[in-house]
């Protein structure tokens, strides 16, 4: 079985756990209020990119 050659730096282990990192989904603001997902449809209005898209009851 292969062993490592040399011990693994702090610093190399933390950066290989940075990029690991969990990211809050990032949000859009839209001009009629609420935040939604870029690059999606907003599901309270239906509206994506400032044209409807879905018909929404309200």
């Amino acid at each position: 079985m292969a062993n490592p050659k040399r011990k693994q730096s702090k610093r190399r282990s933390a950066n290989r756990r940075a990029a690991n990192a969990f990211k809050a989904p990032q949000f859009a603001q839209d001009k009629d209020g609420g935040a939604f997902r870029p690059h999606r449809v907003n599901p309270k209005t239906g509206m994506y990119r400032g044209r409807q898209v879905l018909d929404v009851e309200v």
